[in-house]
């Protein structure tokens, strides 16, 4: 079977191959094929093949191994779940062939069909973002390399350029060293002399200083390394996804009016998951200065400028930015994902890449994801990816948000302790009055001189209604009628009201006497609503009006 991905490159699958009974794999392929058509790269063709291999040797171990879909049994694929649900790669490896199998009409009722609609747990990512030690030392080792290579490359571009326009006294060193440089900028490599065995020998290679990479064409290009570096510290700026870095155009200078010390640019970045049509996005930055996000995007554009200036030239049409020079050139192109070489260039920035250069510096594994989850994570904000998807793959399962929050969790919980509190019954039911406390709208007070609303020339400050907030309130039965009315009242009023104004006014109060309703019970409440007299109905339309004062 061929598939094909979204440049056009063929890739061929082998179901011969697969270690299952020839009809299982005519089944296999009819499946696979109809999955195909939803794919636009090999990695995707790639990774379903693989767990197929997986599925079928576990299939092929079973005590009586199926001939076909068919023959798949509940038991089996109890077996198979059991197998792998316990770890992120193996439910990765459930989910997929679990797309497969439910795509076969025959396993769509019956034990199996329920044992497939059993739901997949998602993984927990595996990667967290870096503490601010690590980030540190991930930035310095790529900012070390990749500014070293920025110099190099654009001391080295004076010196072309002045040669070019003629600027260097002929026969001199650095006008032979321009000559040099001119020969590097038109072919990717110095000037070399072809020796009898085929084999090739440096020439000026006292003027180059050396032989090396940094003393010959990479004076005017960045090694793959360099340009993992710049990509290291692009997605600790920007948050981008490795992916992006392979197909980048180089970014444009925004249209401005008279600006003259900034520079926007319109960076493309492509994002293939949303699917169709919403592939692209365009983002704007701006170099302002040293410490502009911008600032980074001049350097890398100056830095591949020679990189990009000879790919346009061997493949009209090419402007990617991400340009790096090989060291071995002529090596057969495996990935066919990715933007194919021309000459000696290639583009973006490989898995491979990454893992190569994290392990040059000591550092452990490809830092590209935990990268990008630091920026997010310090960002706060979805980058490229949906809202839902920042919350759950990015911000809850990450143990440095999670510290992070401890106390902004705790601090919630006193606050909403310290609401609840204030919209319960702060005072205490009695059984009958007490005749040293003062009868107020509300309730009886036993000492308005320790009021928590203090007025200023002494005693309470409160509204009449607070008397239920307050320790010194005092309710019995003779106030059950009043009350029960008044909150009837209230729920009234929360018909006719906007809700701002409503919730303003009333909320905390309502909740106040909702409280003292279940403490008092559901049964006597109700009672008390047949007992409400008209001073009880005068009393509460004051205190809606707010003609009572305390």
């Amino acid at each position: 079977m061929t598939v094909g991905n979204k440049a056009g490159e063929k890739k061929e699958f082998d179901f011969a191959k697969l270690p299952a009974p020839e009809r299982m794999r005519h089944s296999l392929a009819a499946f696979f094929a109809a999955q195909s058509r939803r794919w636009t790269s090999h990695s995707s063709a790639d990774h379903y093949w693989n767990q197929l291999l997986v599925f079928v040797r576990f299939l092929s171990r079973l005590d009586n191994p199926p001939e076909d879909l068919d023959g798949l049994t509940a038991a089996a694929l109890k077996r198979w779940r059991e197998r792998n649900i316990k770890t992120n790669t193996g439910r990765l490896t459930l989910a997929t062939i679990r797309v497969l199998l439910r795509a076969d009409p025959r396993l769509r009722t019956g034990q199996v069909a329920e044992e497939l609609a059993r739901r997949v747990p998602q993984g927990t990512p595996s990667k967290q973002s870096y503490e601010d030690a690590e980030r540190e030392q991930v930035l310095l080792t790529a900012q070390r390399q990749f500014r070293a290579a920025w110099m190099r490359i654009r001391d080295n571009t004076i010196v072309l350029e002045r040669w070019r326009l003629g600027q260097l006294p002929e026969g001199s060193r650095e006008a032979q060293l321009g000559q040099v440089l001119d020969v590097i900028a038109c072919t990717g490599d110095v000037p070399r002399a072809r020796r009898s065995d085929g084999l090739t020998n440096l020439r000026h290679r006292g003027l180059l200083g050396g032989g090396g990479v940094e003393r010959t064409w990479g004076r005017l290009f960045l090694t793959r390394h360099e340009l993992t570096a710049l990509a290291v510290l692009l997605t600790d700026r920007f948050a981008w996804n490795l992916s992006v870095y392979d197909r980048m155009p180089a970014p444009s200078r925004a249209p401005s009016v008279g600006e003259r010390t900034t520079v926007t640019y319109l960076v493309q970045v492509e994002k293939r998951r949303p699917g169709a049509g919403r592939w692209f996005s365009t983002e704007n930055i701006t170099d302002s200065g040293a410490a502009s996000p911008g600032r980074l995007i001049t350097q890398a554009l100056d830095a591949t400028a020679h990189g990009r200036a000879l790919a346009a030239k061997l493949a009209p049409g090419t402007d990617l930015l991400m340009t790096a020079r090989l060291q071995q050139v002529g090596r057969e192109r495996r990935d066919l994902d990715r933007p194919p070489r021309i000459g000696p260039l290639v583009f973006g920035v490989s898995r491979v890449d990454a893992t190569s250069w994290a392990r040059s510096h000591g550092l452990s594994g490809s830092p590209f994801q935990r990268t990008r989850r630091t920026t997010v994570t310090r960002e706060g904000r979805p980058m490229q990816h949906t809202q839902g998807t920042h919350e759950s793959v990015y911000v809850l399962p990450d143990q440095r948000v999670q510290r992070a929050s401890q106390a902004v969790f705790e601090a919630g919980a006193h606050e909403a302790l310290q609401q609840a509190l204030a919209t319960v019954f702060g005072g205490h039911l009695a059984r009958e009055p007490n005749p040293a406390h003062h009868e107020t709208a509300t309730a009886d007070c036993e000492d308005d001189t320790t009021s928590p609303w203090p007025a200023p020339d002494g005693g309470c400050a409160a509204d009449f209604l607070l008397c239920l907030a307050c320790g010194n309130a005092h309710v019995h039965p003779g106030h059950h009628p009043r009350l029960a009315h008044l909150h009837q009242q209230l729920m009234s009023l929360r018909s006719v009201l906007p809700d701002h104004t409503w919730a303003a006014r009333w909320h905390d109060h309502l909740l106040r006497l909702n409280d003292m309703r279940d403490r008092v019970g559901p049964a006597t409440w109700n009672a008390a609503l047949a007992q409400v007299s008209d001073r009880d109905r005068t009393v509460v339309a004051l205190l809606l009006k707010g003609e009572l004062a305390s």
